[in-house]
């Protein structure tokens, strides 16, 4: 069995409003390996959770998928996520069991009406042969496995009665219980303390080695990206403009803006007074955006040849880049 979970290959996904087009993802390609970690960041607005919506085909209702394949390879052989329609039965039976998605938000993710074990427990009763007091026992479980108390109790109780970390880790409970085959994380932990994400890391860990789980990671945190990442995306303007090894990517950045990102994060240990280098200017608006390389007018490395798009430039086996100037980085951090 190839140890490929799923292929994204050249996808373009375009939102449209107003007689006006957002390309949102123009090109993106990657693959996501059976136990491995693949971390996708960039600035807000970047394209990375309607990559995400993309292959889980949650897409909003004015925007498509306009080229490109999304493959995900199951036990029962290469399926093309891409071309099934959005609500039909296999797109259904595949979302929640064998790939499932940690929300961003998780008070516009779960209903309000229903209890948290109800919600958990829907997941376990569409796609396993459970009975009433098996899911209600494993929604226990999920609940304890967060670290939230007294899940006895608390499953029984609503969205408003749990705070906003304790509705994420409900929330990821619901991603986990059926122990998928690929797990996006879109900045799964935002509003928990260190603690509680380090539980909840160490849990996507052994869902890696005890099931071989594939994990797209979105987040911000490039501490969290070099604790867990095996490979790495970085994204602008719905563009990868650098993909490569964890290795390749924080400490032989080859992209402007991934130099730049790095640069912009301040480094424990060196006190008060280091030097925090914010990245220049705004992205883009994405109905207006410049010619050619959509970093340009921020970077500092920018000439005239940057009016043209750059083609992808394979650096290593592992490692590839977007970018006119990529020579001029150097190896160095």
């Amino acid at each position: 069995m190839s140890d490929v979970a799923l292929e994204v290959r050249d996808v373009r996904t375009y939102i449209y409003s107003n007689r006006r087009c957002n390309k949102a993802v123009d090109g993106v390609s990657f693959t996501i390996h059976r136990g491995k970690t693949l971390c996708v960041v960039g600035e807000s607005g970047c394209g990375k959770s309607v990559t995400a919506s993309a292959i889980m085909q949650l897409l909003p209702t004015l925007s498509r998928i306009e080229s490109g394949s999304i493959v995900y390879h199951s036990d029962k052989g290469a399926v093309r996520i891409d071309q099934l329609p959005r609500d039909g039965p296999k797109m259904r039976a595949i979302r929640g069991s064998e790939i499932a998605m940690i929300f961003q938000d998780p008070m516009t993710a779960l209903n309000p009406v229903y209890t948290i074990g109800f919600q958990i427990g829907e997941t376990l009763k569409y796609h396993t042969r459970l009975k009433a007091r098996q899911i209600k026992q494993r929604c226990i479980e999920l609940l304890r496995q967060m670290g939230i108390p007294l899940p006895a109790q608390r499953v029984h109780e609503y969205p408003h009665n749990f705070s906003g970390g304790m509705r994420q880790r409900a929330m990821i409970a619901m991603a986990m219980a059926c122990n998928p085959k690929i797990l996006i994380a879109d900045e799964p932990t935002t509003a928990l303390d260190v603690t509680i994400q380090a539980q909840i890391f160490e849990l996507m860990e052994r869902l890696k080695t005890e099931h071989g789980t594939a994990i797209m990671l979105i987040t911000h945190d490039m501490g969290v990206v070099a604790e867990l990442a095996d490979e790495v995306a970085v994204m602008y303007m719905g563009k990868i403009v650098e993909a490569g090894t964890v290795d390749d990517v924080l400490r032989r950045p080859r992209h402007p803006y991934t130099r730049a990102l790095l640069n912009s994060i301040p480094i424990l240990g060196r006190g008060k007074n280091q030097d925090i280098e914010p990245i220049r200017g705004s992205t883009p608006d994405p109905y207006d955006r410049p010619p050619g390389c959509q970093f340009a007018p921020r970077c500092d490395y920018a000439t005239q040849q940057c009016n043209a798009m750059p083609e992808e430039t394979v650096l290593t086996d592992t490692h590839r880049v977007m970018c006119w100037h990529h020579e001029r980085l150097g190896d160095g951090p």
